[in-house]
């Protein structure tokens, strides 16, 4: 499961690279979609062994992978929502122990990519 995580955020960050009109969407719904099949997948082990901890053991990723997406209708704090968002999955990975909190760690990094495509271009010193 976690090979076919890592296979999706690659081909989310070779899409980006491709430069489609707007690579951040392509960026935060392929984050919520990863964090969405992982908490998924992981929901009938993380219930047998956490039993209803798992709520939010899975919610807190699946919540904070959610807020960049809604963020994209506010405009300007696009790229500090995206960062706060991968930083709370990385940590709760971390938490997590690197055990199920791994297969989350690939939304992390389409978070982090989406904040610098967010970065405005920087100004030319050409005359």
């Amino acid at each position: 499961m976690v090979d076919l995580v890592i296979v999706g955020a690659v081909v989310g960050v070779l899409v980006v690279v491709r430069r489609p009109v707007d690579a951040r969407r392509v960026l935060r719904w392929s984050a919520l979609a990863i964090t969405v099949l992982v908490a998924a997948a992981l929901t009938p082990f993380t219930v047998d062994d956490s039993g209803p901890a798992a709520s939010y053991l899975l919610g807190v990723p699946v919540v904070a992978a959610t807020m960049p997406v809604l963020a994209q209708r506010f405009g300007r704090l696009g790229g500090v929502v995206d960062l706060v968002a991968a930083l709370v999955i990385a940590a709760w990975g971390l938490l997590l122990g690197l055990g199920i909190g791994g297969a989350f760690l690939p939304a992390t990094v389409l978070l982090i990519a989406g904040a610098v495509v967010s970065r405005p271009p920087r100004p030319s010193n050409a005359t």
